[in-house]
């Protein structure tokens, strides 16, 4: 690592201990920065990444509110509002046991630059709560969000914050903490998207990532005069991303044949056709059951409960060309990304945020496979937030053609910038260094422009 990395990651680690989520995210962009500053020494003069590293404003707050059998629960609420050069802050929510002030942190980090890739004017943010709201009610989801949204209220609005949804956070839960939001400031207002349709919501917001996902997986193959017809494709997760990450694959001519939770994946080696999707939508999003339900109702599938002993994930050990991560952080490991190539697969496209450890982008950098970091590939959902937006503030709802179609061309358009500001460089065909650097410019300039604030 060069002195400048060094220098970064001493502060950070000595900063920010027992954050290796966010140590992880720092690195990897700062070691493609390295780069910029060789060329540019303004940007070093100016500390513009120490700035980005630190967050504008980090909120932490206490979340009480009561269960069905009446019994106090306390949860902790957090909003990091991480960089506001571009535009205002943006990013989602997250509630799952998991979530804590570093793995946000690194979400946050992370959304600046995916924003900034965008094009979009919007800076980048997260939050969330290790609010668990599998398992429980609609009134017990519907009381923790009205209680969350009685603080987060005093910090965002249309013009300043604007959350989305993430893991754990859909529609219903979307849906609370909006009509608390309008209760409690008196107004009808962008403030929240992956709205309802009905109330300010966007179409193809719910299909944006793994769409982005698909298109720009589509886009790296196109520069080998190749396409996703007949491609076997891996995918992981189950949620939201993984399922339109599916839908989308089909419509290319592609064939999926895996998907998993947190108990352990289903492999169909006949493929996950339009019905099967259907079937693991309702499951997932209607009957919120496991995925272990598809192996018992379609015999062409297998399903493998995870083994905690096991030091490589065996969703990744099959044959295929495509694989479409769209779980959670780090579910690939060193080993993971060995047996993604040694089976045949050339194209990783991430639907989740940092789905692979460092040393398994070094495995898929080192074979030169087509590789497309999260920050790149699955900035389609906040693009279409972004999007949603914009149809709010001018109060008109745009047909599913035209969102799609910006969509495929803004995917089309942080392709490009990837290649092209890897080439730039000196590293051609690196998509990380491309995507890091691609987002890190338009945030620095802005900050230039803006002075020392």
């Amino acid at each position: 690592m060069s002195s400048f990395v060094n220098d970064v990651m001493a502060e950070v680690k000595a900063k920010n201990p027992a954050e290796p989520e966010f140590h992880q995210a720092v690195q990897e962009v700062a070691e493609s920065v390295d780069l910029v500053y060789e060329r540019h020494p303004e940007y070093r003069a100016a500390k513009i990444f120490e700035r980005i590293i630190e967050p504008e404003r980090l909120i932490m707050f206490r979340v009480a509110w009561t269960d069905d059998r009446g019994e106090v629960r306390i949860n902790r609420g957090f909003r990091i509002q991480m960089n506001s050069a571009i535009g205002p802050y943006k990013g989602g929510l997250r509630f799952h046991p998991s979530v804590t002030l570093g793995i946000l942190k690194f979400l946050a980090f992370e959304q600046v630059f995916k924003n900034s890739l965008t094009s979009l004017p919007m800076g980048g943010a997260k939050g969330g709560s290790d609010f668990d709201p599998k398992g429980k009610s609609d009134r017990e989801v519907m009381r923790f969000c009205q209680s969350f949204m009685n603080e987060l209220y005093r910090h965002i609005g249309a013009d300043t914050d604007v959350p989305a949804g993430d893991i754990g956070v859909g529609g219903r839960e979307i849906g609370f903490l909006y009509g608390q939001y309008k209760k409690l400031v008196n107004e009808f207002t962008g403030v929240l998207t992956g709205k309802s349709l009905s109330w300010g919501g966007s179409l193809i917001r719910p299909e944006a990532t793994g769409y982005g996902a698909v298109y720009m997986a589509s886009e790296m193959l196109a520069t080998r005069s190749e396409t996703l017809k007949g491609k076997v494709c891996l995918v992981s997760g189950s949620g939201n991303v993984a399922q339109y990450t599916v839908e989308k694959l089909l419509q290319f001519g592609a064939k999926p044949v895996t998907l998993s939770d947190s108990n352990g994946y289903i492999y169909d080696e006949a493929g996950i056709d339009a019905e099967k999707l259907k079937f693991v939508m309702d499951l997932k999003n209607v009957r919120r059951g496991r995925i272990k339900e598809y192996a018992d109702k379609y015999k062409s599938a297998v399903f493998t409960a995870v083994d905690p002993k096991q030091d490589f994930n065996p969703l990744w050990n099959h044959k295929a060309q495509c694989a479409f991560p769209s779980a959670t952080q780090n579910e690939i490991n060193r080993k993971d990304a060995e047996n993604l190539v040694k089976n045949g697969v050339y194209v990783v496209s991430e639907g989740a945020n940092m789905p692979t450890i460092a040393e398994g982008v070094e495995v898929f950098l080192d074979r030169k496979i087509l590789y497309a970091p999260g920050k790149a590939a699955n900035a389609g959902g906040v693009a279409v937030s972004g999007l949603e937006m914009s149809q709010n503030s001018m109060r008109l709802p745009w047909p599913r053609e035209e969102v799609d179609s910006r969509l495929q061309q803004i995917m089309k358009n942080i392709h490009r910038t990837c290649v092209e500001t890897a080439e730039r460089f000196g590293t051609p065909g690196n998509y990380v260094n491309g995507a890091n650097i691609g987002g890190f410019l338009k945030v620095a300039n802005a900050m230039l422009d803006q002075g020392i604030v």
